[in-house]
């Protein structure tokens, strides 16, 4: 089964899409997004082979997005701007399938897929990746783990707060910690997620962290938990 991945701003569009995709066994839909920062949540927690993507979308465009992709998946651009085409392939595209889209067009790329990924070797697990991307303003930044000191709760946003700067972005704090990797950070009270190689001392109920003044509060609830991770004792 080849898992595959919907991006596209316009509802009918996406219900075509997901209704070719029905049709054919090989394909199996994980999402069918309506922009690409949903889109992005997607690939960070599931694998994905191949993505339907449009070009013409609010914000970040499809090539755009298929250029902040460290390792992106096979693309098919599905669009109804055909000036894109040469500037698609050269992101190495699959295919360009101009709209609207029939369905024998339609099979024609995805055949394409299905003989390029049942060609493949059986892949070797990929190192898990370093990094997540958030989204802030009209733009997608890559925040790497190793400069995150901690991550800060402001009710529907969140602050992360990094080596030389802090990115806020509208992001809950369960579905950060879900992105974060459990034996690199934990969570030390309800507001606030903490790097664990970032943390220099624990004194009574604070936190201190190296290079930054500020002592971060620990929640009762979570203080047996950093406690035993660091082998200490009440």
């Amino acid at each position: 089964m080849i898992n595959c991945l919907i991006i596209d701003d316009e509802p009918f569009a996406r219900e075509l899409l997901e209704g070719y995709v029905a049709k054919m066994p090989s394909l199996n839909l994980v999402a069918s997004c309506e922009h690409v920062f949903e889109a992005l949540e997607v690939l960070q927690r599931e694998r994905i082979d191949l993505l339907f993507s449009d070009i013409n979308m609010p914000q970040v465009n499809g090539i755009e997005f298929l250029r902040s992709l460290p390792n992106p998946p096979y693309v098919i651009f599905v669009t109804a701007s055909p000036h894109y085409a040469l500037e698609g392939f050269e992101l190495d595209a699959l295919d360009y399938v101009v709209k609207p889209v029939s369905f024998p067009r339609f099979l024609k790329a995805v055949n394409k897929a299905v003989s390029l990924v049942s060609s493949q070797p059986t892949a070797v697990a990929a190192p898990a990746p370093q990094f997540l991307f958030v989204k802030e303003g009209n733009s997608l930044q890559r925040v790497l783990f190793d400069e995150i000191y901690y991550v800060e709760g402001l009710r529907d946003y969140i602050r992360i707060v990094l080596r030389n700067r802090f990115v806020v972005t509208y992001l809950r704090m369960s579905r950060i910690e879900d992105q974060l990797p459990a034996n690199r950070f934990i969570r030390i009270q309800k507001s606030y997620i903490v790097r664990l190689d970032a943390i220099r001392a624990i004194t009574g109920n604070e936190v201190e962290l190296y290079d930054l003044p500020e002592k971060l509060p620990i929640g009762k609830q979570h203080k047996e938990a950093l406690l035993t991770h660091f082998g200490l004792k009440q």
